[in-house]
């Protein structure tokens, strides 16, 4: 090849690179999920560990399964609830590409000698997805 061709092959390969580049960072800033995003996800996730933890085995007091003919259901039921409530305890960071939210729920005082356990999710959101990061957790007390 003639040394022409390959010096203009030079710039228009880190030009190709520059734009590939910008268009993968515009499609990650439109694509980062919103607060909006995030409480959706969060009232799914909540639905789904709540019918798995209350009721599958003996996550209710047999007085209360008797009474609830259908508890996925009415877990279920209350999605919008549990995902407004979640959203209430998450801050979110936008660092543009993507989003890191932080959801610290719980060590309320209920009644005395009861608090509730502590839990806090960091979650990953990029490209319209979630990623959970890390969990930790606090099993409350029963002074």
């Amino acid at each position: 090849m003639p040394r022409s061709v390959l010096q203009r092959q030079g710039p228009i390969a880190v030009a190709m690179a520059a734009l590939v580049t910008v268009g993968v960072g515009l499609g990650l800033v439109l694509t980062n999920p919103s607060m909006e995003d995030y409480e959706e996800h969060a009232g799914e996730q909540l639905v789904a560990f709540l019918s798995s933890e209350l009721c599958q085995g003996e996550g209710l007091p047999m007085v209360l399964q008797l009474w609830i003919r259908d508890c996925p259901g009415l877990v279920a039921s209350q999605q919008a609830a549990l995902a407004d409530l979640a959203v209430n305890f998450t801050s979110r960071l936008n660092l543009g590409v993507v989003s890191l939210f932080t959801n610290k729920i719980g060590g309320q005082r209920l009644l005395p000698g009861l608090t509730l356990p502590e839990v806090e999710v960091l979650t990953l959101g990029v490209a319209g997805q979630f990623v959970l990061l890390r969990t930790v957790s606090d099993p409350g007390s029963l002074e």
